[in-house]
């Protein structure tokens, strides 16, 4: 029990010292997820829009490919992306592995169908009459579609801090794809991973501290964006 309250005193120290290491992996962490979702939602949010908008043939069979996705293993998709980057890879003429680029796609891709799928259950849950009546309006389908989301905003946006909780928890592809290189792809959670094989469990915990913080705070804005939905 000594040993972990010690450990867990020197872990509050070093968060509150502004440890250099700690939030240059912090940064690095945040960065690089915060990219990763700013992508995923450009691409997500548009798709999951027209999917819920449109009918057409194999929409179903799109649906089930989403929910695989969103259950597929993080290692599964780092080993994919692995292949594509890795030297005697189609892509590996542009030295993408091993560098934050290789981590932020692993991520966007990780979080895409996430998105995605609380986009077209945002619009499958907005008021039934809403795209009825923009439709009598003389909406066209883009128009359309910057209304829907201006509508159910507070959902998609909902979307996005889910997608980028799921981001910045993410070990396995960025783990393989990262290499957990200091300053560069060292986020916290292969940090956290490194850091406790070694013995260090202060700096361990000091930065699982923070991102249990930063689940908190995520946690709470979802909270907020809720009740306007609900009022």
């Amino acid at each position: 029990m000594d040993y972990f309250t010690n450990s867990l005193s020197g872990a509050f120290a070093l968060i509150i010292s502004f440890d250099p290491t700690i939030y240059q992996i912090v940064f690095t962490s945040v960065a690089i997820s915060v990219t990763a979702s700013f992508i995923a939602a450009a691409l997500a949010i548009p798709s999951g829009v027209a999917m819920a908008l449109n009918q057409f043939k194999g929409k179903a069979f799109l649906q089930h490919i989403l929910n695989t996705l969103m259950a597929m293993p993080t290692v599964v998709i780092g080993l994919l992306l692995y292949g594509l980057f890795s030297r005697l890879g189609p892509l590996g003429q542009f030295g993408i592995l091993y560098s934050p680029i290789a981590v932020i796609i692993a991520e966007a891709v990780l979080i895409f169908p996430i998105m995605m799928n609380l986009a077209i259950t945002a619009v499958n849950s907005a008021d039934s009459r809403l795209v009825p009546t923009l439709v009598s309006l003389g909406a066209r389908p883009f128009p359309l579609a910057i209304q829907v989301i201006r509508a159910t905003r507070y959902a998609m946006l909902a979307a996005v801090i889910t997608g980028f909780g799921r981001a910045i928890g993410e070990v396995g592809a960025a783990m393989m794809l990262g290499g957990n290189i200091a300053g560069s792809t060292r986020t916290m959670t292969t940090a956290i991973a490194l850091e406790t094989s070694k013995g260090e469990f202060e700096l361990g915990l000091a930065l699982g501290l923070i991102l249990l913080l930063i689940a908190f705070i995520l946690n709470i804005s979802l909270s907020l964006l809720n009740r306007p939905a609900h009022d």
